[in-house]
């Protein structure tokens, strides 16, 4: 029997409906912080950048807050055994599995936005080849602003750190905080603000961002500008998802990639003066800079956390560190 012409339409559509669906690629994309966050936006900005670049062919679904149950600490098995296909992860939460990881949150040994982009372009081979070792892909980074240390009182001098409870994000602010007199607590982001309800902690070691993510104000009422470390988040990705993908698709995604990694760059540049001016709208005091005293004696505290990873680091530390010296820091 011969179909009508729209018979014959909706059939050939009915039919095509099913291939298009197979020729979506669809991955979940896990980030512990809020949508607000740098991070957060980061991640959108490269998933819109894949969806142009591909043509919509693949689909990326970023559940942040942690929305998946997976803590930056969780993530680079979850990415590994592909329970998620791509995560957006604190990389120092990553030092138990290689020394590496604590690089970017050396206390003070990047003093700004250009020497921490500096350094990440000399380490970045050497992060990619661990990704790459455990079944990953490095997309890019997404670097915090400076950390500094939030407060329910002003820490202007080192009389201040003395046995002040405040949480660190990684072994590196640990060592150092103990050395000045504090009495550090290592704690994933999701844990912060309910030891902060809690009076587990009257202090946090984290960027002016990652406060006004959390609304800190509303336990602390105290910003000290310490300009402590430019750490970074690594975005991982399953390297059977990313093999699994064609070649002009893989190109797409290493595409967006790139252009990610410039933008969160950008980004993070102009991000402080914002936070700032959100602080201050709620009545945050903000000591920027600190004193003197205080910078010293941070600094001369700061010097064990990079002696110990200079040790385990060995060799591929030492080759950072000169090819960072020799890149003039800044570029």
């Amino acid at each position: 029997m011969k179909l009508k012409p729209i018979a014959a339409a909706l059939l050939t559509l009915t039919c095509l409906l099913p291939l298009n669906a197979q020729a979506e690629t669809r991955m979940d994309f896990s980030n512990e912080y809020n949508a607000s966050s740098i991070h957060a936006e980061g991640d959108l900005y490269f998933i819109e950048q894949v969806k142009a670049l591909t043509q919509s062919e693949v689909d990326i679904t970023l559940h942040t807050g942690g929305a998946l149950g997976f803590k930056s600490a969780d993530h680079f098995y979850a990415v590994s055994d592909n329970a998620i296909q791509i995560a957006d992860t604190l990389a120092g939460t990553l030092s138990g599995i290689d020394p590496i990881f604590l690089l970017s949150s050396l206390p003070f040994l990047a003093e700004n936005e250009d020497e921490a982009e500096a350094l990440y372009k000399v380490a970045r081979p050497y992060y990619e080849q661990v990704f790459a070792d455990n079944n990953q892909v490095l997309l890019y980074a997404s670097p915090w602003p400076a950390s500094g240390i939030w407060a329910k009182k002003q820490v202007a001098s080192t009389s201040d750190l003395e046995q002040l409870k405040i949480r660190t994000y990684d072994k590196n602010g640990t060592i150092t905080l103990r050395e000045a007199g504090a009495s550090p607590v290592k704690l994933s982001w999701a844990d912060v603000v309910p030891q902060l309800s809690t009076g587990g902690i009257e202090a946090v070691l984290t960027s002016a961002e990652a406060g006004a993510n959390g609304s800190f104000w509303e336990h602390l009422d105290h910003y000290s500008a310490i300009q402590y470390a430019v750490p970074l988040n690594m975005v991982h990705m399953n390297k059977g998802e990313f093999d699994a993908l064609d070649a002009p698709q893989q190109q797409a995604i290493l595409e967006a990639a790139k252009r990610t990694d410039a933008h969160n760059w950008q980004e993070v540049r102009s991000r402080v003066a914002e936070n700032y001016q959100e602080l201050g709208e709620h009545g945050v005091n903000i000591q920027n800079p600190v004193s003197p005293e205080l910078a010293t004696a941070l600094k001369d505290a700061a010097r064990l956390a990079i002696t110990q990873w200079l040790e385990v680091a060995g060799e591929r530390g030492e080759a950072i560190m000169a090819q960072f010296e020799a890149s003039g820091r800044t570029q």
